[in-house]
């Protein structure tokens, strides 16, 4: 039974690990209908100036938003000098951020290298307790935790928000919301910065955890929140939460009783919900 309980509990933890790769896909293709290829790439640089900050300054909070800050700064200046260009379309916006995310990673190679960078977990956050057979590690709750509060910060800033109530009027019918005399695309443009600085959150979050990590850790991770993305539904902050949680059980019971098959049962998965519910879980 404690088997049981410690790999629910690594599901749990990975799961809202995924949530946090994740949010930002369903929320800028949800929302804005922006293919954003490059999301592994912003991944991978919140990952690296984290860690970066983090060594060089021993505060692990300060390496967090080193990772949500420089996120959102290439997130945004991805925006405004690329995808503006082409919203509506999705073939040019594939090509676009496949391009963004080959730069992106050739850029990290440039500065940091191509090998692989070591790290370790803050001295506060090592161990954990052990209840009844179960090992609660600290760092596993700290992930749930930080899962758990964007969770409920997106969905306060959506749907109890006035930026919130901007966006979703601005989806619904951007030339209402110009005729208002809101500037949509500067909301669009904090969109898009909100979810890329997330991703980096989360890239800092595993590399950290995993402690190491290489240029290949945006590509890695990428596959898991497109899956994610397709199960819990487009724009849907619940429905993401819930796939997310979904996969990384499913992962953790697969990788401990049939690890070959691990990556196989969550590509089978988005697969049979293709055919069974198209729009996923939650449709926005």
């Amino acid at each position: 039974m404690s088997i049981v309980i410690t790999l629910m509990l690594n599901g749990l933890a990975n799961g809202m690990l995924i949530f946090l790769i994740a949010i930002g896909v369903s929320v800028i293709f949800g929302l804005m209908g922006i293919m954003n290829f490059a999301h592994g790439a912003l991944f991978m640089w919140g990952a690296y100036a984290g860690v970066t900050t983090y060594l060089a300054t021993g505060s692990f909070l300060l390496g967090i938003a080193a990772s949500g800050i420089v996120s959102a700064l290439w997130g945004l200046a991805m925006e405004r000098l690329t995808l503006r260009q082409v919203y509506g379309n999705h073939l040019a916006q594939i090509l676009v951020t496949m391009g963004a995310l080959l730069v992106l990673t050739e850029a990290v190679k440039a500065i940091w290298g191509p090998n692989i960078i070591t790290v370790g977990t803050p001295t506060v956050l090592r161990g954990g307790w052990e209840v009844g057979g179960v090992i609660f590690l600290r760092y596993k709750l700290l992930t749930i935790g930080i899962g758990l509060g964007i969770f409920a910060g997106l969905q306060f800033l959506l749907n109890r928000t006035r930026l919130g109530m901007m966006i979703r009027a601005g989806v619904e019918n951007p030339e209402m919301v110009r005729a208002l005399g809101i500037r949509i695309r500067l909301v669009f443009s904090l969109v898009f910065a909100l979810g890329a600085a997330v991703a980096g959150i989360s890239g800092m979050i595993l590399a950290v955890g995993q402690g190491a990590f290489g240029p290949d850790i945006g590509l890695s991770n990428q596959l898991l929140a497109f899956i994610v993305v397709v199960v819990g539904g487009l724009g849907s902050v619940t429905g993401t939460l819930i796939g997310a949680v979904l996969v990384g059980v499913t992962t953790s019971f697969m990788a401990y009783f049939l690890p070959d098959l691990a990556m196989a049962v969550n590509v089978g998965l988005m697969a049979l919900l293709l055919l069974v519910r198209p729009q996923g879980l939650f449709s926005n």
